[in-house]
């Protein structure tokens, strides 16, 4: 696998304008009010698990740490830049801030919970400080990046958890959102438990192995399903799963078995059969008896078409006799939920004193209303278990004994003894605009990520209904949190005790 910045090597066109126009406007009103060096402090969020369930997995890092790297306006993005125009025609933005915008390298700081591992509604997968203008400019392509492969992770881990030990196909490309959405996706469901891709721009990209069969175009070539089959066993003798749904399924399945055992004299070996189509339940409980009355015990049953964990968990609940699932449209679009929401949020800034002044968003749903401070996320374990992450502001002393508060309702608490194991989960990934994280292989996120999976209990894991797995902030940010948000509401702490 080539170690080139992948998306540089994949976009030769300079990606420091992958972002919304309010974002320039903003930087520019910075840099025209003395302000673009003011440090500020944001956090990247979502604010619920996608897809009705409890939990989701982070990815997107990588692609982030390398947006970071190869971050700057060339001339080309300047001359762009200089040719946009306000209302009036005339330019809307100074000479000078484009000039600025020409020297700017990045100083900021980053610190992300590391790919692969288990996130949740509320907590902060990413925080970046540093200058006001740059962190802005950093918003809009750090959620491009990080809320699709999050989502698209997030499917891959629930498919691969229906499937169970069976193997799991990424066979999307044709469906995907775009060149990129399929690149993205097929990185992103590998890491979380899928075992190869049909992408083979993806396989040579990011290493991951890739696998494929034939199409029915094969077989209605040939004037018959078994001459076809047996046309692809010369060619391909070292690849030999045949779809067998073109014309009559069984009869297909005989037709691959007598392809199989022109396969066996010559020394190779069938794989197995594919069906796209039909009742794959029935089909694949009398395939498998066609194919083991014939001696091909060992030959798997591969299934597609429109494939999701729910339908999987249905032919699982039916006896279907299937050994690898083919998953394509309904992953790699997410099929039943679009995007994830992930938000970048204010939540200090640095006044001229050097000290640090929380910042808040009020707003009419509990859900929007921000936490302020500069948070890392700690979590709990018990008995090999995750059962809690608490979301505490560095600059405070935590109590040993430790008790979050669920920010959506102050009545749920939980405590946690002196000696409950933890670990914080936000780690220096990058240091004055540098990349000081040692970067994992993407086969080392794949293995974190099943650590992760193992780790969190059944019921919260489960599609229907999730158990609710508890994020609450550390009880002394929730008394901050809740007396900023009676000052600005005018009432206070006193007088709401009345």
């Amino acid at each position: 696998m080539n170690s080139e910045n992948t998306l540089i090597r994949l976009y030769r066109e300079n990606l420091s304008t992958l972002t919304d126009l309010y974002q320039l406007t903003m930087a520019y009103g910075a840099w025209k009010n003395g302000r673009a060096e003011q440090e500020g402090i944001f956090d990247l969020y979502f604010r619920r698990a996608p897809f009705g369930g409890g939990y989701a997995i982070h990815a997107g890092l990588e692609a982030v740490l390398e947006f970071i790297e190869s971050f700057h306006f060339d001339t080309e993005q300047c001359e762009y830049i200089r040719s946009l125009r306000g209302t009036d025609g005339q330019p809307l933005f100074e000479a000078g801030f484009i000039d600025y915008l020409s020297k700017l390298k990045l100083t900021v700081d980053v610190h992300a919970i590391e790919e692969g591992r288990v996130v949740f509604a509320g907590e902060p997968l990413y925080r970046i400080h540093g200058p006001i203008l740059q962190c802005q400019l950093l918003e809009t392509p750090l959620l491009n990046l990080v809320n699709f492969a999050t989502l698209i992770a997030t499917k891959a881990s629930r498919v691969k958890q229906a499937a169970g030990t069976d193997s799991v196909l990424e066979f999307g490309l044709r469906r995907a959102q775009g060149v990129d959405g399929s690149l993205t996706a097929a990185r992103s469901c590998y890491l979380a438990g899928c075992d190869a891709t049909s992408n083979v721009l993806a396989g040579k990209v990011f290493g991951i192995p890739v696998r494929g069969t034939h199409a029915h175009s094969w077989i209605m070539s040939f004037d018959s399903e078994l001459e076809a089959f047996m046309k692809y066993a010369e060619a391909m003798p070292n690849n030999c799963i045949f779809l067998v749904d073109t014309y009559d399924t069984l009869q297909g399945v005989r037709h691959a078995v007598e392809a199989g055992r022109w396969l066996k004299s010559k020394g190779h070996k069938m794989l197995g059969i594919r069906l796209d189509s039909g009742d794959l339940a029935y089909l694949s409980i009398e395939a498998r008896k066609i194919l083991d009355e014939a001696g091909f015990q060992d030959a798997k049953i591969v299934a597609s078409n429109d494939l999701d964990e729910n339908l999987i968990v249905s032919l699982k609940q039916q006896g279907a006799k299937i050994d690898t699932w083919a998953v394509g449209t309904k992953l790699v679009t997410a099929f039943d939920q679009p995007a994830l929401g992930g938000v970048f949020k204010l939540v200090a800034m640095r006044e001229k004193t050097g000290e640090y002044r929380d910042r808040i968003k009020l707003s009419e749903q509990i859900a929007k209303v921000t936490n302020p401070g500069i948070h890392q996320v700690r979590r709990f374990f018990e008995n090999g278990l995750m059962v809690g992450d608490m979301i505490y502001d560095i600059r405070s002393a935590v109590s040993k004994e430790a008790v979050i508060v669920d920010p959506n309702d102050p009545f749920r608490r939980k405590k946690f003894s002196a000696t409950t194991e933890f670990i914080d989960l936000l780690k220096p990934v990058v240091e004055k605009g540098r990349v000081i994280y040692a970067r994992p292989s993407l086969d080392e996120i794949r293995k974190t990520c099943a650590k992760e999976i193992s780790q969190l209990h059944p019921a919260t894991r489960r599609f229907a209904n999730p158990h609710a797995y508890v994020v609450g902030l550390e009880a002394g940010l929730h008394q901050k949190k809740t007396d900023m948000i009676l000052k600005l509401r005018n009432f206070s702490s006193k007088e709401a005790a009345r």
